[in-house]
C-alpha cells in the first residue's frame, strides 16, 4: 500500500475564498500567486523561477539564461538569484522552509531527480502545474511530463514525444480550441490546472517509468510572448506586485553562499574566490557573473 502523505497547508487564503463565493473566479486564480501559506520568517525558495516569480519567495533559481521556454523575457534579479539545474540543485540539504515549482516539473525528463531534490533540500512545498488531461489535448513542445494528483498523490506520465496522442490533439483543435473555449479556461481554470502542496515527503507515482522521456524539442518550441501595451502594462502590474509583497529588505541581507552546496560532488562547501566559488571538497570551480552564481554540474 502506498505511503500516505499530510498536507496540512489550506489552498486558498481567506480573501481566494470569499472571491470565489462571489464568482470572480479568474481575479481568484490570480491571487494564488500571494497565496504562499508559511511564517513571515520561513526561508523560501522558488525553482524555474523565470521572469515572473513568486513575490513571497526569497531565494531564487533558474536554469537557463535563455528565455526560449518563458512568457517573460528576462530573469528577475531584484533578490538573491542562482543558476543551475533543479535535479542537481546547489543547495544544502534542508536549507529551505518551503520550496515553490510553479509550471517547471513538466519540463524535467526526469522526475525521480527533481522531486528528490524538492525534497531534500526544503521540508515543504507548492507544485502547479497544466493538469495531465489538458496537457494530453492541448499540448507543449517542451513540455516532456503530464502530471496529475489522486488525492494527496502526484500522478505522472512520462511523454515519449512532444505530442503523444495526435489525433486527439487534432480532434481538439478543429472542434473545441476556439476563442469560446479558451475564454472559458481563462474564468475557469481549476480544471485545467494542478496544484499540489506537500510537506515532509512527496507521494507520486510515476506511471509509465520505462518511457525516454528526454527526446529533442522540436526547433519550433518556443513561446509567442505577447508585446505592445498590454504586454508592457501587464509587465508595469507584476514588477509592482512584487515591490508590494516582496521581503525586500530581508532579501538584500541573505547571504545565499551560506545555503550552497558542490553540485557536483554533493558534498563540500563553497568558498568564496574573486570571481568565482570554489568547493573545499572536489575543487571544482563555479563563475560568479554580475553577482549571479553558475551552479551547474562539472561531470
Amino acid at each position: 500500500m502506498a505511503e500516505k502523505t499530510v498536507n496540512t497547508f489550506p489552498p486558498e487564503s481567506q480573501l481566494m475564498i470569499w472571491l470565489r463565493r462571489f464568482g470572480l473566479k479568474k481575479l481568484r486564480w490570480s491571487l494564488r500567486r500571494l497565496h504562499v501559506p508559511v511564517p513571515a520568517d520561513a526561508l523560501v525558495l522558488e525553482v524555474g523561477a523565470g521572469g515572473n516569480p513568486y513575490p513571497r519567495a526569497n531565494v531564487l533559481l533558474d536554469g537557463i539564461e535563455d528565455p526560449n521556454e518563458r512568457i517573460e523575457v528576462d530573469l528577475v534579479r531584484d533578490r538573491p538569484l542562482v543558476l543551475g539545474f533543479i535535479e542537481r540543485l546547489p543547495f544544502r540539504d534542508k536549507a529551505f522552509d518551503f520550496v515553490i515549482a510553479s509550471h517547471v516539473l513538466e519540463h524535467t525528463a526526469d522526475p525521480d531527480a527533481f522531486l528528490g531534490e524538492l525534497m531534500r533540500v526544503a521540508k515543504a512545498g507548492y507544485i502547479e502545474t497544466p493538469d495531465a488531461f489538458f496537457e494530453r489535448i492541448n499540448p507543449f513542445t517542451y513540455h516532456r511530463l503530464e502530471v496529475t494528483n489522486d488525492g494527496d498523490r502526484l500522478r505522472i506520465y512520462k511523454k515519449a514525444s512532444w505530442k503523444p496522442e495526435a489525433e486527439l490533439v487534432e480532434l481538439y483543435e478543429r472542434k473545441a480550441k476556439d476563442r469560446e473555449f479558451l475564454r472559458f479556461v481563462s474564468a475557469h481554470p481549476d480544471p485545467y490546472y494542478m496544484r499540489f502542496y506537500w510537506r515532509d515527503r512527496i507521494g507520486y507515482d510515476v506511471v509509465n517509468a520505462e518511457v525516454d522521456a528526454s527526446w529533442p524539442a522540436p526547433a519550433e518550441s518556443g513561446n509567442i510572448r505577447p508585446s505592445g501595451l498590454r504586454a508592457a502594462l501587464r509587465g508595469t502590474f507584476l514588477k509592482t506586485m512584487r515591490l508590494l509583497f516582496s521581503q525586500n529588505r530581508r532579501n538584500a541581507a541573505i547571504d545565499v553562499v551560506s545555503l550552497l552546496r558542490c553540485p557536483t560532488c554533493g558534498a563540500g562547501e563553497l568558498r568564496r574566490e574573486e570571481q568565482s566559488l570554489r568547493c573545499a571538497s572536489c575543487a571544482a570551480a563555479y563563475d560568479v557573473r554580475d553577482g549571479v552564481p553558475h551552479l551547474f554540474p562539472q561531470s
